[in-house]
């Protein structure tokens, strides 16, 4: 069965305002995952049509919910939303077909792949499905899946403004002239660029973004939005509130961004220099209460954002060219304040490092 979404022309309004409760130390701890043993040369020799071909084997299996469907490796570890899980449980049991739209960052060296797509799972009717938004990572290493993590956004509407968009903008599958092409830790260090800018924005920072820099979050635009018909178009140096109007380099510029307080657990999870196109997991918190109070660059005493602790869950995957952010887009989930991924331990969980997780450097 072929998941057909109906188009929606809603945009995307990132409100805040959910509460939750921080995942225990001693929790995440237990979640420490085992180190890599992936050789380099056995990583790369699942080149990137290799690792699509993974993906589509996954979701094959999932979709008729037999885990001997596909090889995995003994030790394989499962994630969803966080949660540890035996392979076979969660959105195995609900799938019912893979969307049309799937946005993924395929790094061989690594033998990681990561992806924003849709899904389609079963609901109380037999003959339709409830559609979800999916950020999914994969790793290979001999042959055999060592490693899932999945997200899921369960939120139709968001599901289907995503599947609407038909397929990625073709920044994300243009490559880039061979003599122009970044190393990965360049392309990560840039792509880094963007947290630390936003982590309790100030107006001032490195902000490299390209002129024709856009960002879409879970299928909504959220620059350069037109104005609309008969408004005016806020200032970004006076505005009182955000605006998705705002090109990328103005909505930075115009520290209004201040009350993101934490961009952590930062895990860099495929690298693709040929496309130079990055993919990193990583949690946004918001601390509410005094962290609502800043001074715009001009000087003016500001109040914005959340009211109650809030913590986005967020894949982000950018499109770099000549060291400068061209495109953007990001999938968003929104889990209890503080979770952790299952993935680091909890000091890497709450740092805002840079962590390049591929397990693969350069010589």
């Amino acid at each position: 069965m072929k998941l057909r979404f109906a188009s929606s022309a809603a945009a995307l309004v990132c409100s805040v305002g959910f509460s939750g409760a921080a995942v225990a130390q001693s929790n995440a701890v237990a979640a420490i995952p085992r180190p890599a043993t992936t050789t380099q040369s056995r990583a790369a020799s699942c080149d990137r049509a290799c690792l699509e071909g993974w993906v589509d084997r996954y979701f094959a299996a999932a979709t008729a919910d037999d885990p001997k469907a596909i090889p995995l490796a003994k030790d394989v570890r499962f994630t969803e939303n966080g949660q540890v899980l035996p392979v076979g449980e969660g959105l195995w049991k609900s799938m019912k077909s893979a969307g049309k739209y799937r946005l993924a960052v395929a790094d061989p060296e690594a033998g990681q792949i990561a992806l924003i797509t849709t899904v389609l799972e079963d609901n109380a009717d037999p003959a339709q499905g409830t559609p979800a938004l999916l950020a999914l990572r994969l790793k290979v290493a001999d042959g055999r899946i060592s490693e899932i993590e999945q997200v899921l956004e369960r939120n139709p509407q968001t599901a289907q403004r995503v599947e609407a968009l038909g397929m990625p903008r073709a920044a994300f599958t243009t490559a880039i002239p061979a003599a122009q092409r970044m190393s990965r830790a360049a392309l990560i260090e840039t792509a880094n660029k963007y947290f630390t800018g936003m982590q309790r924005n100030d107006g001032k920072g490195d902000y490299p973004f390209s002129p024709r820099c856009d960002r879409i979050e879970n299928g909504g635009r959220s620059t350069n939005v037109p104005t609309p018909a008969g408004e005016t178009r806020p200032d970004p140096k006076t505005a009182r509130g955000y605006s998705g109007q705002w090109s990328c380099l103005e909505q930075f510029q115009s520290g209004l961004l201040y009350f993101v307080s934490r961009i952590r657990d930062r895990r860099y999870v495929a690298v693709d220099q040929e496309r130079g196109v990055v993919a990193v997991f990583a949690f946004f918190d918001h601390m509410a209460g005094s962290t609502r109070d800043f001074t715009r660059p001009d000087g003016t005493l500001t109040t914005a954002g959340p009211a109650q602790p809030w913590t986005w869950e967020i894949l982000e995957i950018f499109k770099v060219e000549n060291s400068q952010l061209a495109e953007i887009e990001a999938f968003l989930t929104r889990p209890p304040y503080g979770m952790l991924s299952g993935w680091s331990t909890w000091e890497n969980g709450m740092s805002d490092k840079i962590q390049d997780v591929t397990g693969y450097r350069e010589r």
